[in-house]
This record gives structure tokens, C-alpha cells and sequence, in this order.
């Protein structure tokens, strides 16, 4: 497997560990929420419920990006090899690897360290469509497309 591949694969897996860590803590939520419901009474009942309530939204939230994120994981052939910068592309930089797929920070893979970020970051936008051989420069800092993976 390419190392591409490997972290195309290692960026599913991530967003698939997130996505049951949020699943499970929202069925969390839900049973500690039937059990509240059965032994306490007045304001104080009133004002957990709100805040447990918030805490659900807020993590159905961050499942459904999770989830968009895996949908656009999924779409991105990591066997496809482009001569210009797209989304899936595995660009090798003087300042390292970047995989333009969805916004997961660091990864390692390999022993090689990893940027996974978004084509509509502002490094993202700025790479879109370069070529090996160009830079890019932002918040002074110049990055020189050494290879288009």
C-alpha cells in the first residue's frame, strides 16, 4: 500500500473512532437522562435537564461534521495521481507531507508526520491547482510543492 493510501485508510479510521466516541456518549446521555428523570423533581431537575439537553445538540453537532467528513473522506480516491494539487492530493513540501481531504490536524503515519487540512483552509485554497515546483506563501511563511503524490 502507497503512502497515501495508508493515510487515506488512517484518516477513515480516525474519523470512525470519533464518530463511536460521540455515539456513545450521546446513548450515555440519553440513559443518564431516562434515570434523572425517574428520582429528582424541581429546579434543580429543570436546570440539569437544560444542561444535558445542551450537551446533546452540541454533540449531535459535531457528529453530523464527523460524519460529513467521513462522506467526503469516502469520495477521495487515494489511488488517483494528479499533476496538479486536488481535493485527495498528497503534496510533499519543504515543510513536509500535506493531504488536502477534511480538517484533521497532525497524523502519523509511517514515521512521517502529516498534515491533514482542507482545500478551503487558507493554505488549502492557495495550494489548489499548483503543480510541483511552485510556492505558496502565507503568514510568511513559503511553502515549495516538491511533489504532487
Amino acid at each position: 500500500m502507497q503512502l497515501k493510501e495508508k493515510i487515506h485508510t488512517a484518516c477513515l479510521t480516525l474519523v470512525a473512532e470519533k464518530i463511536q466516541a460521540l455515539q456513545n456518549t450521546l446513548q450515555e446521555l440519553g440513559e443518564g437522562a431516562i434515570s434523572d428523570g425517574k428520582s429528582s423533581a424541581g429546579d434543580k431537575h429543570e436546570t440539569a435537564r437544560a444542561m444535558m439537553q445542551l450537551e446533546q445538540e452540541k454533540i449531535s453537532k459535531q457528529l453530523d461534521e464527523l460524519l460529513l467528513q467521513k462522506t467526503a473522506l469516502q469520495k477521495i480516491d487515494a489511488i488517483l495521481k494528479s499533476a496538479q494539487i486536488t481535493r485527495g492530493s498528497l503534496v510533499k513540501t519543504n515543510k513536509g507531507y500535506l493531504f488536502l481531504s477534511v480538517p484533521l490536524g497532525k497524523l502519523t503515519v509511517d514515521s512521517i508526520d502529516i498534515i491533514v487540512l482542507s482545500p478551503q483552509s487558507p493554505l488549502g485554497l492557495k495550494l489548489m491547482g499548483l503543480q510541483a515546483k511552485s510556492s505558496v506563501e502565507i503568514n510568511k511563511v513559503i511553502y515549495v510543492v516538491k511533489e504532487v503524490l
